[in-house]
């Protein structure tokens, strides 16, 4: 009889985006089932999956709901009986880590993937702190998608040392070595559409939208660069919060010459490709998957000094690195990218050579599908 494995996410698109994979290699083997708050089959089309169950899951606290969320995987673990669970993302894996302790679950698993509560202060930082060394303290297998992540837990004293799992050299999912490949039509197709010229060099942002990302940050060093020099800054990803994509405050970034907001995209790779440098000066990370991808069409990057994060490049040697909230350490690091083509061409050449050595989606696969064997 083969044995069971349930992933549990707060909405599909985490497993689309992060688990397709490895849910494909595993589901050779094992039963593989998804929880979240799936609305229809078309959310979970093209996961190789037995089964696929909806739970309302809030990635904001809200207790009453919280607490029908845990009942009801409570009821739905009890009923199908799995060998194992396994929780993505932090309001997930609380539900996830008490309901599966009350029902026996004998394998159950969280992999961390970032810290809300590394840039809070005062009773929130407090509280959402306690949720993840709940986690900790009901599952009995964790893992990390960094080890630089890893460190920061174990010294806030989160996690145990020497108790958290980090495969390879970090990472959830790796990247599709086949998909991020350097690809000149698709950058000239861009560039083309947005108005970029092939001379002007192009600084690009992938990710959410937020003041945790750096956003304002990288708006007031672009701000400065553009009054210097013929540069262009592309936006791509949802706007979590309201003025992030108001210009209003910089002078010297215009909408439609040297400035775009792309919005969400199917087609990363695409959008990478018409980039020359990418920009991540976030304030937190759990690592980095974008500045990996963008890595792997061959770009170098910026990015700050934030734990997480400093797992996805080499400072030096696949990119520059800023410091958290500091527009002016960024740019100095951008007007550097700018004046250097030969170092941007060296750096985006190591950023892919590294990104397929070490991060390789597949091989990320094997180590999930390896450490399931173990335990199972």
């Amino acid at each position: 009889m083969r044995k069971s494995i349930c992933f549990i996410t707060a909405i599909p698109g985490t497993a689309r985006a992060f688990l397709k994979g490895h849910i494909a290699a595993l589901s050779k083997k094992y039963d593989v089932y998804l929880v979240a708050d799936i609305k229809s089959e078309e959310e979970v089309a093209g996961l190789a999956l037995t089964g696929w169950h909806r739970i309302g899951i809030e990635r904001k606290i809200s207790i009453w709901r919280d607490i029908k969320a845990v009942w009801a995987a409570f009821r739905y673990f009890r009923k199908m009986r799995f060998d194992a669970v396994h929780s993505v993302t932090p309001k997930a894996g609380l539900v996830t880590a008490l309901a599966a302790k009350l029902a026996g679950i004998r394998h159950r698993t969280h992999i961390f993937t970032g810290q809300v509560w590394a840039t809070r202060r005062g009773l929130m930082r407090f509280v959402l702190k306690s949720i993840d060394k709940v986690i900790v303290l009901c599952d009995n297998h964790i893992m990390l998608d960094g080890l630089s992540q890893r460190a920061f837990m174990e010294n806030e004293g989160v996690i145990p040392r020497g108790q958290a799992r980090v495969f390879g050299s970090g990472s959830i999912s790796g990247v599709d070595a086949e998909r991020f490949v350097p690809d000149a039509n698709a950058r000239q197709e861009v560039r083309h559409h947005l108005g970029i010229k092939d001379s002007t060099v192009c600084f690009v942002f992938l990710g959410r939208l937020n003041r945790d990302k750096g956003i304002f940050e990288l708006y007031e060093a672009f701000n400065r660069l553009a009054a210097e020099r013929d540069a262009f800054l592309l936006m791509v990803g949802e706007e979590e919060e309201e003025d992030v994509s108001n210009l209003s405050a910089y002078p010297n970034i215009i909408d439609g010459k040297n400035f775009h907001y792309y919005g969400h995209t199917s087609e990363p790779e695409k959008v990478l490709n018409a980039g020359d440098v990418f920009v991540l000066p976030t304030y937190r990370e759990g690592f980095g998957t974008s500045v990996i991808e963008a890595a792997c069409v061959g770009l170098p990057s910026i990015c700050s000094d934030a734990y997480g994060v400093l797992d996805a490049y080499i400072e030096g040697e696949t990119g520059l690195r800023c410091h958290v909230g500091d527009s002016e350490s960024l740019y100095q690091c951008m007007k550097e990218m700018y004046d250097k083509p030969e170092m941007r061409a060296e750096m985006g050449q190591k950023s892919r050579e590294r990104a397929l050595r070490d991060f390789n989606g597949a091989d990320l696969t094997k180590y999930w599908v390896e450490f399931y064997k173990d335990i199972l």
